[in-house]
């Protein structure tokens, strides 16, 4: 085989085994990007749920209790107008 010719396959099979390895990497952080994206999504939606289950239920239903409000909302959550009455309530008791 002539010496020109096989150092000119030798390149084209280096770049070859470059532009593969960046490939791969590219296709790797595509996939790290999605989960990443995915976990932030799940955190951004599933936190406010938990910071009102943990934090502000709690004060909510001792007010609804003591006023006789059941939440009758989505989820359990308490509607605007039960919220407007629980807000009344509590100008009130001060």
């Amino acid at each position: 085989m002539d010496p020109e010719l096989k150092q000119q396959l030798d390149q084209i099979h280096a770049l070859a085994k470059d532009n593969h390895d960046m490939l791969r990497a590219i296709r790797r952080d595509q996939w790290l990007g999605f989960i990443g994206r995915i976990i932030v999504w799940i955190i951004v939606l599933a936190l406010p749920l938990y910071l009102y289950q943990q934090y502000l239920q709690p004060f909510v239903s001792k007010f609804s209790s003591a006023v006789g409000i059941t939440t009758s909302g989505p989820f359990g959550f308490p509607t605007s107008a039960e919220l407007q009455k629980l807000i009344n309530s509590f100008k009130a008791g001060q």
